[in-house]
């Protein structure tokens, strides 16, 4: 089992920052990668980002080119979505996956609980 905690949501402004963390724990072979998702209301769940454990940026969805950045901290076990430039379009409810991936990511079926961010216009 993969176990995944997720932090960081809140309200902010549009224009705003926040900081996503996820730790991961358990048994974590095969998961060589980790990806942020998003479900806002009334939409299907998209993946915002992906990295590799070894720090290969393998995805970021159009819609947050230049305003997120996905980083990760081996030594902590935890993978960040740094979310700058808010827009009241990224309110959603997002979620920490642990999955698998060289070029392209695919998620397992390990998931956080969601976090939600809320941005104010």
């Amino acid at each position: 089992q993969v176990q995944l905690v997720e932090s960081g949501g809140g309200l902010v402004q549009a224009g705003g920052s926040l900081r996503l963390s996820c730790t991961v724990s358990g048994r974590t072979y095969g998961t060589t990668a980790m990806g942020w998702f998003r479900r806002a209301p009334g939409k299907a769940r998209e993946l915002v980002a992906a990295i590799t454990w070894s720090g290969i940026t393998l995805y970021y969805s159009d819609s947050v080119v230049g305003r997120f950045a996905i980083s990760r901290d081996n030594a902590k076990n935890t993978v960040y979505l740094q979310m700058n430039s808010l827009k009241p379009e990224d309110t959603a409810v997002y979620y920490c996956n642990a999955g698998q991936g060289s070029t392209s990511y695919s998620p397992y079926n390990y998931w956080g609980q969601g976090t939600q961010v809320t941005v104010s216009s």
